[in-house]
């Protein structure tokens, strides 16, 4: 905590259910600033399609979707593009909270009424589902309620801009959800949680974040994506969903969890695949480079290992 310094009480990071009505309306609030904000990317660039600030994390997202994830940088990339995504809002968009963080897992151990939690909330959250579409989007998540368009909440008339896939030319559309509650009952709850905290080598624990690219065998990341669904489930263009930070903040709390149960040896512990699902190839080490295209400087990995200072510069405490 002390390498942190003044800056320790500023970087809280809280539960979404833990904010007041006035802070849960000043998050979405820079949420919405960031959309209005112009691109750095844009026409001419790696990003063409880019309109906003807010795109240009959905596009950098897109362009390094390949080599991001079922690797064994997918969670230091992750906390270090949502740490820089925190860092827009404060400084571009006069927010002086800090990122929220879903813990799904609360909705998935009630069993039931999960379009009542209050994430999905039209007046104090991100409201709720897309109307519903029979056969939405690329594939059907099973036990989807919706597909079409966000019918309420502060999202409810949002330009999706780039995507899908890995598209990154202009493609103005709705935000779209389509819930399906039975992946977070199924997958997110606290048991499988624990499962994943039980694990004793970082590339054990990832391996068990991510778990396998299927309906009946996946890791607790993926049902924050499928249980929202529409954008959310698309897993190159899931940014186009402000719901995304949230659900990553949390991955990234049972992470830092995780490393908090052995600090001196889990700060130094990294490992998986260098190239998506290669796990019988080369491992991530240390010195894994970090990119996020313009939006902030390149780092190693190393640098994202300690969210209190260290070698990097994220400080902020769950």
């Amino acid at each position: 905590m002390d390498d942190c310094g003044s800056h320790a009480n500023s970087c809280l990071v809280w539960h979404r259910r833990q904010l007041t009505n006035r802070e849960k309306s000043a998050y979405i609030q820079a949420v919405k600033c960031l959309q209005q904000k112009p691109t750095i990317y844009g026409v001419g660039t790696a990003i063409p399609g880019a309109v906003s600030r807010f795109d240009d994390f959905h596009g950098v997202h897109i362009s390094q979707t390949m080599s991001i994830h079922f690797v064994g940088h997918f969670l230091p990339w992750h906390r270090y593009f949502v740490a820089t995504y925190e860092k827009a809002l404060r400084e571009e968009c006069h927010y002086t909270g800090a990122q929220p963080y879903w813990d799904w897992s609360i909705d998935a151990d009630k069993g039931t009424d999960y379009n009542d939690s209050p994430i999905f909330d039209a007046t104090t959250g991100f409201g709720g589902d897309g109307s519903y579409v029979d056969a939405p989007g690329f594939f059907v998540v099973p036990g989807h309620t919706g597909g079409g368009c966000v019918m309420n909440g502060p999202f409810v008339n949002m330009q999706v801009h780039v995507g899908p896939l890995g598209s990154l030319t202009r493609n103005d559309r709705c935000l779209t959800r389509d819930f399906a509650a039975e992946i977070i009952y199924n997958f997110a709850n606290t048991e499988k949680v624990n499962g994943v905290l039980s694990k004793t080598t970082f590339t054990d624990f990832t391996r068990a974040v991510d778990g396998e690219p299927n309906w009946t065998a996946m890791g607790i990341h993926g049902p924050g994506h499928f249980g929202v669904g529409g954008e959310a489930g698309d897993m190159f263009s899931s940014p186009g969903e402000p719901l995304f930070y949230l659900h990553h903040a949390n991955v990234d709390r049972i992470w830092w969890k995780w490393q908090s149960g052995d600090i001196q040896q889990r700060l130094l512990d990294i490992g998986g695949p260098v190239k998506m699902m290669d796990y019988s190839g080369p491992n991530v080490t240390l010195s894994q480079p970090i990119t996020l295209g313009l939006l902030a400087p390149d780092i190693t990995a190393k640098e994202t290992m300690s969210i209190l200072g260290g070698p990097g510069n994220l400080c902020y405490i769950y």
